[in-house]
């Protein structure tokens, strides 16, 4: 197709889109863009983001490089003068306005102004950003190009400089271009839908980027819409692609190194005949061709340039999908006629706005009807109501060729998308743009599952779920689950929630979704922001650095290094190391698409050509762990959803997060992190709440069941490690923790019975204490006193009492019984001592999760209380030792007593048991950090307020005991009142301290007058000093103190019973598995565990009261009854939610909105109702009135008149035609119309020519057609002794011979004589638009033979398969090079000859003579007329159709034709017909294009 001419000046400017045929562009003319589109937006995350001064620099070197502009260099002087009365150029600029070379060619001098030869191409000088003065100063991109820029270079600018991510679709905004007036309602909604849908889906809009008429129109949307609060949702990319030297001001725009910024002026009062651009489009691409004032530049570039982009392919989360194009027109003239012509030829969808006048309406008004009723007097009758003030300048012959194109469009209907207002359910432009282009995809390349599987791409793509359940999940398809396996892991990677839901709720199970390809799959995909991602790099780097030679790629085992880290040493691996025998692969089946992402196919993960299907243990919780990881929080909250253990999931989910956020640099994902982690916490007290009140015991289950999907740890595990304060505090969890704290005795057993029993063992059997279970309680002695010296309570008692007796022995040596050898007492104390070192060991050692001695290192001294024990006995052994050595007698006794202080501190561990006084510790222990804060500001003021008075009172003290005495001791007691007496002078005694320093028990004297006495120092600074600083110290600081204690206190107390709560668990836990005897009897426990473990070899287990593993089917059945509540929980919240305040008052405003929006659709529909029911009736009268009036003339003539004039009464017609009867109506007539189609298109294949606009009343040649002048064509061909002659003179045809046979060739037709004009025939079927033979070989029937080779379809086994009852078929087609048909293998044939020409081509030579056997034995199934482009008034094809099926799959024939060419699966249209392709080599160009 040629490029659109471009308009003369002073025409009507309308916006061109028009779609060329592909134009191979060499990727090569541009730096760096030979590089697939996944790379190009891999490379533009990945590197370090360039400040904006680089960016600048970067885009001055590149554009002047790359991108050219157009200017004249031979000044030729025109006719016309410019708007300002003044000489100019042929290409409409001033002699002032070109190079003074151009004035003064000598080359030139004497020729005729061409702008092929007079206009060069130079680097541009108009690029950069642009400003808009005084309207928000918004800034955009813009360049000045050359037409002739190659579309690959604009579009790596836009991508790649521009910064702009690749559209998932391309909206081509056209129609009117000067000012027209819309309906309100109908611009909004128009507005309003135009932003929606390209906001949603990440698209482009293309305009004409000018200041007027449908630009400007979308200019007001996007601007709408910047204003509105969801603005900050994403930009809306508008490009405008205007003419250069069609713009007002443009002056300002020419900065030769970049304009950034440079500012326009919009000045449409002094435009004149030239246009602005409008403030409100993003970018601006501005189209040289070197002229001034020449409307049309842009449109050939602007059409090569979307055609560009439509053919990028956009690769997304695992979908690869060609970018989608579609056309929206308002208003228009004739431009926008051609432009939305060449649209529909070349498959773009276009989307009519009805109402918004002119070209729109005639278009939206005949669309509905048959192709028959749409005839040249109707589009007249279209023309006069809606073009009233230049219908006057329509000739026949523009009315017939808007006719002919106006029935092309609406005779590919499935492109045709007419948005009526308030009709057909359409309420929003953006559902009819996307309908629009979901609608056309069923009709191009993609056919039965793999039509319907593209619409679901194209959805994704959008992220239109709407449109996904009104449009595609629908009766008229059944989705196998198994198909929306690809399409789900797509969704999955590109974060779009309500698709996964979508495809949930149609059946995908993701147990069968996830398998260990596609686990790994997702987490090589993950993003590249992502912290968990940098983690993952960091494992890989790090394993690359010890051991591998090359770079490592990820492995799951990888993953569960990651996961281990985050969840705790509490859980096992994963995911454990894969053994190099075995590899997991898949072997699922798939649909037959093609989803690419960086070289891998998505298909590939679910088939293979061998192995077995690997799932992991738990897909669910795969797939949680993968969302919860990159912070996604809607799809991690579905697929929590589905997950069968949802306690321990959200608890391990809260943990993730929590431990991300820590390392989380950025804050608003660290905060978004902690209240996901806060909102799974609640999901799981929400799940174990519903438990706990169904049924407690079971609920408790769950606490300490083990979990395997969760590295055999347990909720009440994962609780404790990710610190979830408010599930451990829940009642229920308290309940279980008491219950282990009492073992088996009953919990309401009063705290004093157990005491008492402790001092007084035989009260044991008289049954003051009850027991829990009755097992104890039936049985005597041994088994009540185990069951009583075994409980936590009373182990932690006799502890105390231990304790005290430790702490008061340890006293009363210290105070009375400390002799230089040690008493029988003191040898107590070291027995003491050494019992507790050994259960200090024994816990350091103690691992019933096999976690390892340094993570259990590491575990013991995280403890605070842990490291006090330490500290305190390595005081011991240090105080010990001294104390041993006589000359160390008294150092040892003060550590010692030191030591002492460390050991009664001990005691507030012990007090955290406590209900009330555990609180209370935690406060004090908060306040201890503020008490560190404070000494840090009063160290400040003691220090500086020390130094400053010794400075000044004492003279060059030396002692360093007095320094620190005078500067901080002294400072320091003078907060709490004791003043230094000399201070003030007042007090002022010699004899109390020492002159020169000497006396050691005596302070230096302070500065003083020897002669009188009396101090020499200003006692009035002194005096302030001391002042200031006792103002600040104990009126200031003192007081901050204490509002630091009482936020602290405020804040703490909140949260005190659920911190007591959550560390009551660790003195449980702790007493639970210590030996029942206390120190110092608990030697003769640590002896037998010492034999146990050291010789007996039994290896340390947690008791199972924490630590549970259940039966197989005990574990299921209770996982069940958590899935059940888990549902009950589900819907318990969304019932709250909808219960909310703000909810009800959404619902009922949504609510009110529909009532309105309905009202409004039914007044529109009864308007437009009535209206059409008076067009019906006044149609009606009309020709009720012809009728009359010619019954009334014949009787008056008293004749019958001639049958020819008597009128037809139109039939009435109903205001709503029903669908169906509609759309039988279309079917019954549009598979041809009755006449030929493609033989009419205007343009004509693989030429220039255009053929003469022929309507379908015309095609006959019995209708008078007197205006039909088609132009004569015949193309050149090589082997021209083997084709007709050219026939533009009569003489040559006179020796051809028609309707007979001519030699060696047939012109006899299949459909009988045929008439002969001027020596050419004519072509049965009637008029097609163009004389001559065109690219044919002969004038008249040129013969083919088209064979239809078929076989049954089979699957591996060799059984014919089936769809229902139906056996499916195959058929061997051909698509030749540069076409998007698939043909039967057929052509013309040589005269004589059997086979075509191009089966010939096709088959090997040795196999012609059995395929012309076959053919002899095939059924002829059709023999006739082709509807061809080719074909023309003179020259037309005539086939023979011969069906050859090969009914046995071992037929010899079949495996020859197998041997010449690869077999592919297609699929038909309409039933599910099954092909197979064979393709065609480039050199095969030529050949039928009979459609299959």
């Amino acid at each position: 197709m040629e490029p659109l001419a471009p308009r003369r000046a002073g025409s009507e400017q309308e916006e061109g889109f028009g779609v060329q045929p592909r134009r191979v562009t060499d990727l090569g003319m541009v730096p760096n863009l030979r590089r697939s589109h996944s790379s190009l937006c891999k490379s533009r995350r990945l590197p370090c983001p360039l400040s904006s001064s680089e960016k600048q620099e970067n885009l001055s070197s590149w554009i002047p490089e790359n991108i050219k502009k157009k200017e004249c260099l031979y000044f030729v002087e025109s006719a016309k003068l410019s708007d300002a009365g003044r000489v100019v150029c042929m290409c409409g600029y001033t002699r002032e306005q070109h190079l003074e070379e151009a004035t003064k060619p000598l080359s030139f001098r004497g020729k005729e102004w061409d702008p092929k030869k007079h206009v060069q191409e130079v680097p541009t000088d108009a690029f950069g950003d642009i400003v808009f003065p005084g309207l928000g100063q918004k800034v955009g991109k813009y360049v000045r190009v050359s037409q002739d820029t190659p579309s690959s270079v604009i579009y790596h600018l836009m991508t790649q400089h521009w910064g702009l991510d690749v559209p998932n679709l391309l909206i081509s905004v056209t129609g009117g271009a000067k000012n027209f007036n819309m309906k309100l309602r109908l611009k909004s909604i128009f507005r309003r839908g135009l932003v929606k849908v390209a906001q949603t889906t990440g698209a482009w809009i293309i305009t004409g980027g000018s200041h007027t008429g449908v630009m400007k129109q979308v200019g007001e949307a996007v601007r709408d819409f910047s204003l509105s609060s969801s603005y900050k949702e994403g930009e809306v990319i508008t490009i405008g692609v205007a003419t250069w030297g069609t713009i007002h001001n443009r002056e300002g725009l020419v900065h030769p190194t970049g304009g950034f910024p440079a500012e326009y002026v919009l000045d449409e009062e002094g435009q004149g005949k030239l246009t602005c651009l409008d403030s409100n489009h993003s970018h601006f691409i501005l189209v040289d061709d070197g002229t001034h004032g020449q409307y049309g530049v842009e449109i050939p570039l602007r059409t090569k340039l979307e055609k560009f982009i439509s053919e990028q392919t956009k690769e997304r989360g695992g979908v690869a999908i060609k970018i989608p194009i579609v056309c929206v027109v308002l208003e228009g003239g004739p431009g926008t006629l051609h432009t939305i012509y060449n649209a529909i030829t070349n498959g773009t969808p276009c989307v009519i706005v009805e109402g918004s006048g002119r070209v729109a309406d005639v278009i939206a008004q005949v669309a509905n009807r048959p192709v028959s009723e749409i005839t040249i007097s109707l589009i007249q009758q279209k023309l006069s109501m809606f073009f009233q003030e230049m219908f006057e300048t329509f000739t026949e012959s523009r009315v017939v060729e808007w006719t002919k194109k106006i029935q092309d469009i609406v005779r590919r209907r499935q492109l045709l998308t007419i948005f009526r207002e308030g009709k057909d359910g359409q309420q929003d432009v953006d559902v009819a743009i996307l309908q629009a282009l979901l609608k056309a995809s069923r009709s191009q390349d993609h056919f039965g599952h793999e039509n319907w599987d593209h619409q679901l791409k194209l959805a994704v793509a959008w992220n239109r779920v709407d449109i996904a359940r009104s449009e595609i999940f629908t009766d008229q398809w059944q989705w196998k689950p198994s198909d929306l396996h690809p399409t789900m892991t797509a969704a999955l990677i590109s974060n779009k929630p309500e698709f996964v839901k979508l495809f949930l709720e149609n059946g995908v199970r993701l147990k069968e979704l996830v398998t260990w390809d596609t686990l790994l799959y997702l987490y090589e995909n993950l993003e590249p922001s992502c912290l968990f991602h940098c983690k993952l790099q960091k494992v890989l780097a790090e394993e690359h650095l010890a051991c591998a030679p090359a770079a490592p790629r990820l492995q799951m085992h990888h993953v569960a290094q990651v996961l281990r880290e985050l969840l705790g040493d509490s859980t096992q691996p994963l995911y454990p190391r894969p053994k190099h025998s075995d590899r997991p692969r898949l072997s699922l089946p798939v649909p037959h698409i093609k989803l690419n992402v960086q070289g891998v196919s998505l298909r590939s993960l679910y088939k293979r050509s061998s192995g077995h299907v690997t799932f992991t243990m738990d897909p669910v919780r795969d797939l949680l762990i993968w969302a919860i990881v990159q912070n996604r929080r809607e799809l991690a909250g579905i697929i929590w959803a589905q997950s069968q253990d949802c306690i321990a999931a959200a608890l391990a989910c809260s943990k993730i997060l929590k431990e991300l956020s820590k390392e989380e640099e950025d804050t608003d994902s660290s905060e978004e992190m902690l209240a996901l982690a806060d909102e799974y916490e609640q999901r799981a007290i929400g799940v174990f709440t519903e438990c706990y009140r169904k049924d407690e015991e079971r609920a408790q289950k769950l606490l300490i069941r083990v979990s395997e999907a969760w590295g055999k740890t347990t909720c009440l595990q994962l609780a404790l490690e990710a610190k979830d304060m408010k599930f451990v505090s829940h009642g229920g969890i308290q309940a279980f923790l008491t219950k282990v704290w009492w073992g088996q005795l009953c919990v309401d057993n009063g705290l004093w019975r157990v005491i008492l029993c402790m001092l007084a063992f035989p009260l044991l059997f008289t049954g003051l204490i009850s027991f829990r279970e009755k097992r104890p309680q039936a049985l005597g002695g041994p088994a009540r006193a185990r069951a009583f010296f075994t409980a936590p309570v009373v182990v932690f008692h006799l502890n105390v009492l231990s304790y005290f007796a430790f702490l008061c022995l340890f006293a009363y040596v210290l105070m009375v019984d400390f002799q230089p050898t040690p008493s029988w007492c003191e040898r107590l104390i070291y027995l003491w001592l050494f019992s507790l070192v050994c259960e200090e060991t024994r816990q350091l050692f103690y691992d019933p999760d096999e976690s390892g001695l340094v993570k259990m290192a590491s575990l013991y001294f995280s403890d605070f209380w842990n490291k006090l024990d330490v500290a305190a006995i390595m005081f011991f052994i240090a105080g010990l030792t001294c104390r041993l050595i006589p000359s160390t007698l008294y150092p040892g006794r003060i550590i010692l007593s030191l030591d002492f202080i460390m050991f009664c501190l001990r005691l507030m561990h012990i007090f955290t048991v406590s209900k009330t006084l555990g609180p209370k510790i935690i406060i004090v222990k908060r306040m201890m950090k503020d008490v560190f804060f404070f000494l840090f500001l009063l160290a400040v003021w003691v220090v500086s307020f020390g130094v400053a008075k010794q400075a000044i009172l004492i003279h060059n003290e030396s002692r360093v005991d007095w320094i620190f005495r005078g500067v901080v001791y002294h400072s320091y007691l003078t907060i709490f009142g004791q003043i230094p007496a000399y201070i003030d002078g007042v007090n002022f005694d010699v004899d109390q301290c020492s002159p020169n320093g000497t006396d050691p028990y005596k302070p230096k004297c302070p500065e003083s007058d020897a002669a009188r006495q009396a101090p020499a120092f200003p006692e009035w600074l002194t005096v302030l000093l001391l002042c200031l600083y006792l103002l600040f110290t104990n009126i200031l600081l003192l007081n901050l103190l204490i509002a630091m204690f009482n936020y602290t206190f405020q804040q703490v107390q909140e949260h005190t019973d659920q911190i007591w709560k959550f560390q009551r668990h660790d003195l449980i836990e702790e007493y639970h598995g210590r030996p029942p005897a206390p120190p110092p009897f608990i030697l003769l426990s640590h002896l037998q565990l010492l034999v146990k473990r050291v010789v007996l070899k039994i290896p340390a287990k947690r008791h199972k009261q924490l630590k549970n593993k259940l039966e197989k089917n005990e574990e299921a059945a209770l996982l069940s009854w958590e899935i059940y509540l888990k549902e009950n929980f589900l819907q318990n919240q969304q019932y709250q939610h909808h219960q909310q305040p703000e909810q009800k008052i959404r619902d009922i405003s949504s609510k009110v909105d529909t009532m309105v929006e309905l009202l409004d659709m039914d007044r529109l529909k009864r308007s437009s109702s009535v209206e059409q029911r008076l067009a019906s009736l006044e149609e009606q009268v009309a020709q009720t009135t012809r009728a009359l009036h010619w019954i009334v003339t014949t009787l008056k003539d008293s004749g019958f008149g001639s049958e020819a004039g008597v009128p037809t009464l139109a039939p009435q017609k109903a205001c709503d035609e029903p669908d169906a009867d509609l759309g039988a109506r279309r079917k019954a007539e549009e598979p041809g119309d009755g006449y030929h189609v493609n033989a009419r298109h205007l343009l004509y294949p693989s030429s220039p020519v255009t053929r003469f606009p022929v309507p379908n009343e015309k095609v006959p040649w019995e209708v008078e057609f007197t205006i039909y002048d088609p132009p004569f064509y015949t193309a050149e061909r090589k082997d021209v002794a083997l084709v007709d002659p050219v026939g533009d003179t009569p003489q040559p045809l006179s020796k051809i011979t028609y309707n007979a046979l001519d030699g060696p060739r047939d012109r006899r037709s299949f459909h009988g004589a045929y008439v002969v004009r001027d020596g050419l025939p004519l072509n049965p079927m009637g008029r097609t638009g163009l004389r001559g033979r065109g690219s044919l070989s002969y004038f008249g029937p040129n013969h083919a033979l088209h064979p239809v080779v078929t076989r049954w379809r089979r699957n591996q086994d060799g059984a014919i398969c089936r769809k229902s009852i139906k056996k499916m078929l195959e058929v061997l087609v051909v698509k030749w090079p540069l076409s998007e048909l698939w043909a039967l293998p057929g052509g013309s044939r040589e005269p004589g000859e059997m086979l075509p020409q191009k089966l010939k081509q096709i088959l090997r030579q040795e196999s012609w003579p059995a395929v012309e056997n076959l053919l002899k034995q095939g059924v002829e199934v059709y023999k006739g007329y082709v509807d061809d482009p080719r074909n023309t008034d003179n020259a037309w094809i005539e086939t023979v159709a011969i069906s050859v099926h090969f009914q046995d799959q071992n037929d010899v024939e079949l495996k020859r034709l197998n041997s010449v060419g690869g077999w592919a699966l297609v699929v038909g249209s309409g039933r599910s017909r099954w092909g197979c392709a064979l393709y065609v080599p480039p050199g095969l160009q030529e050949g039928s294009s009979a459609q299959t």
